[in-house]
């Protein structure tokens, strides 16, 4: 008998500590082998010039589904992801929002056998309901999303709210993603711009201004810092908000900072010709490559800890469907992130190794899913990304996975390519499609409350 189901030889395995060359052996799902020998195999995959990378561990994902299946579901979306070599998603959708323990078990129920990656599930939090915190939390979700402004049909969490509920995750070890944007900013930008009958692009960053993501940014890391709560601030969009997440950090804040490749590689301008299909929030921040460079900067010194997609997609027909005010906010981006960072890396701006940390392991160890997801040694679950560094290509709308169907990068042209995906031991997808041998073969993991 062998004593590995599958062999990948001759690679280069990147980790966040280095790169080597070493052969990976996977046995009873799991990574069994990780070194220079090369053990007998059922299956044996020759990996020569290409990078073996722990598969993505994408944490801020929403796939509609149930909901609004029409913009994204769960089969779509993670076939999207599962190409683009994401072995692991977080998810939650705003349209049937989790906010009990019995949301959460339908939730699981109807998500059987519509997965191709495996996927934890996140909670909505709501105001005055911190009671419903420690419930969630042993049930396994992963983290609690809270909104500091009413957005997505959510209602906001004042500060009041805020505090009440950070520290009721406090008292559970319970880890919450905060979306930051001042609700009485918002409001007002909002309620000026109608008054002035505006319906161009160009308003989105005058509604969803940069004070109103700073201003709620520093309430929230403040609160997290006075509480002990341990909590993500969501889409970091701009260098300044990080400053105000890595001061509160400094101060004792158990606190991680996410952004995502639209506040890298999209620019505030864009909007005014792109319209509704740049109508995300908060919106895109960067006017010019220096500050572009600086936010690769606060990545690769883990000011910034990781990188998610905020996948929220819909349709060019539902985006073109009414005016800025009325279209859906969002963007796709399973299909296109890993894709993006690999490209970082080409270019310079990360190191192969830094992408293995912002997409794998931090993200991982942030939201509970560590050892088990983002680490490729042995005892982890062998879900593997085999990379073609040297590969180029032009992202298109029309190779886009996600229902969305297009891609706020097209035309954009990249290096690198995911080649092959494993979940589990199991191909799931291969050159840019899912595979049948792995066909939606994902299952629901806990997050740490659960475990």
């Amino acid at each position: 008998m062998p004593d590995m189901e599958l062999l990948v030889t001759g690679g280069t395995v990147v980790t966040p500590l280095g790169r080597r060359r070493a052969n990976v052996g996977v046995r009873d799902g799991r990574i069994g082998y990780v070194g220079q020998d090369r053990p007998s195999a059922a299956d044996r995959v020759d990996a020569t010039g290409l990078l073996v990378l722990p598969g993505g561990v994408d944490t801020h994902v929403h796939l509609m589904d149930p909901g609004s299946t029409d913009r994204e579901d769960f089969p779509a979306g993670t076939s999207a992801a599962a190409a683009s070599g994401v072995t692991t998603i977080i998810e939650h959708s705003h349209g049937t929002p989790v906010r009990t323990s019995g949301d959460l078990r339908d939730k699981r129920d109807y998500l059987r056998g519509r997965s191709h990656v495996d996927y934890g599930l996140a909670a909505h939090a709501w105001p005055g309901q911190a009671s419903a915190v420690p419930g969630l939390w042993a049930d396994g979700v992963a983290f609690f999303k809270v909104f500091t402004a009413s957005t997505h049909g959510v209602p906001g969490h004042g500060a009041g709210a805020l505090k009440e509920h950070l520290t009721g995750t406090a008292l559970c070890g319970g880890v919450t993603l905060l979306h930051c944007e001042d609700e009485s900013l918002v409001d007002t930008a909002e309620k000026l711009l109608r008054a002035e009958g505006r319906t161009d692009g160009g308003l989105l960053p005058q509604w969803r201004g940069r004070d109103a993501e700073l201003v709620a940014a520093a309430v929230a890391a403040l609160l997290v810092r006075r509480t002990g709560a341990r909590a993500t601030i969501a889409h970091v969009s701009h260098p300044e908000v990080a400053e105000y997440v890595a001061r509160e950090r400094a101060g004792g804040a158990r606190l991680a900072a996410e952004s995502c490749p639209q506040y890298f590689l999209l620019r505030e301008s864009e909007v005014l010709e792109e319209g509704a299909l740049r109508k995300f929030t908060p919106p895109a921040r960067m006017r010019g490559d220096d500050e572009e460079q600086e936010m690769w900067a606060l990545l690769r010194q883990g000011t910034l800890t990781h990188m998610s997609t905020d996948h929220a997609p819909s349709t060019l027909r539902q985006k073109r469907a009414g005016d800025i005010w009325d279209v859906p906010f969002g963007l796709p981006g399973l299909d296109t992130t890993m894709a993006l960072l690999l490209d970082a890396a080409a270019r310079g701006h990360l190191a192969y190794e830094d992408v293995t940390r912002v997409y794998s392991e931090a993200p991982a160890r942030i939201y509970g899913l560590w050892p088990r997801k983002g680490r490729l040694a042995a005892g982890a679950d062998a879900d593997l990304a085999l990379v073609d560094p040297d590969a180029e290509r032009t992202l298109r709308d029309e190779d886009m996975l996600s229902k969305a169907g297009w891609t706020p990068f097209h035309g954009r042209r990249v290096r690198g390519r995911v080649v092959r995906t494993y979940l589990r031991g199991r191909l799931i997808a291969e050159e840019g499609k899912p595979s049948g041998e792995g066909e939606r073969a994902g299952e629901f993991v806990p997050g740490a409350g659960g475990h």
